[in-house]
């Protein structure tokens, strides 16, 4: 068998981990053609196929489970122990990765983003907004931000904000349309602004009173990917929002938009900085959870 460079392994690790070649292109600065002329060079010294890849998905063959198994933990502890190094200079330096959802970026993550690199300029912080649940570890992230009801209980956790509830929402034009909804039922036949996430499916409005919780679903005129998008058309008068107070407080205030259903919209736990457990936390990852802590 041809020699093996850490080059080449460092390579095939960043593709397995993302599943992808254009996600792995972007991460090394590289084009995915070149990637996948590094991965056929590496497949043809060691004599075995690593990935079975279509013009659709990218998986791992048993051969590549293996070696990623393998490998990999042997490059995370080479990771750490150049992060240990971190721990001799004033400040911290280097690259963090956080992925969040996009109303968690809005809401939360770019406030405390601006403040903390003012305080750690030499920290180059990357932050992938994808509202689709995401593994820290396989994606290559030091930490995620998402609602503390959907962590994995094998995590740690940092609560970065108070919290939080959605809320019914409509213009006063609309109103002057259609009748204002008194329990969550009457939103059927309601035009309503949906949400669809990643996987396809809809959201189905989520509401409770007195221990009482229902799950309903509406329709409309309108469907967006992104929560933080629905706040103009509602103002439009296209139809009911189901949103964030947050990101409508303003709105509230001066008039622009009306508030149904509040008794049937409570609080729930808000975001979270979660991260993996291991021997050693990345010195940019510490002075960030450090720093999310003292601003709460």
């Amino acid at each position: 068998m041809k020699s093996v460079s850490p080059a080449d392994l460092s390579v095939f690790l960043c593709i397995a981990n993302h599943l992808s070649f254009s996600r792995a292109a972007i991460e090394l600065g590289l084009s995915p053609s070149a990637l996948s002329h590094a991965l056929r060079s590496l497949e043809a010294r060691l004599g075995v196929r690593l990935l079975n890849r279509t013009t659709r998905s990218v998986a791992l063959t048993p051969a590549g489970e293996r070696l990623y198994s393998r490998v990999r933990p042997a490059f995370l502890d080479i990771a750490d122990a150049l992060e240990d190094l971190n721990n001799f200079r004033d400040k911290p330096s280097g690259t963090l990765r956080i992925t969040a959802g996009r109303p968690a970026v809005q809401l939360v993550l770019l406030p405390l983003a601006s403040r903390f690199l003012e305080s750690y300029p030499e920290v180059r912080l990357e932050i992938v907004a994808d509202d689709a649940l995401v593994d820290v570890v396989s994606g290559g992230f030091d930490a995620g931000v998402r609602f503390g009801e959907r962590l994995e209980a094998d995590m740690i956790s940092l609560a970065i904000g108070p919290n939080m509830r959605s809320v019914v929402v409509g213009s006063p034009d609309y109103f002057a349309r259609f009748a204002k909804p008194q329990k969550p039922s009457d939103l059927h036949g309601l035009p309503c602004i949906r949400h669809r996430f990643p996987s396809g499916t809809f959201y189905r409005w989520e509401f409770e009173r007195g221990g009482i919780a229902q799950e309903i679903e509406v329709d409309g005129p309108l469907t967006l990917d992104d929560v933080g998008l629905m706040v103009d058309p509602a103002v439009a008068g296209v139809g009911l929002a189901y949103v964030f107070e947050e990101m409508v407080k303003d709105h509230l205030a001066d008039g622009r938009l009306i508030q149904v259903l509040d008794d049937w919209c409570p609080y729930y736990p808000g975001l979270h900085l979660y991260y993996p457990s291991r021997r050693h936390v990345p010195a940019t990852l510490k002075a960030f959870i450090d720093f999310a802590r003292e601003a709460r």
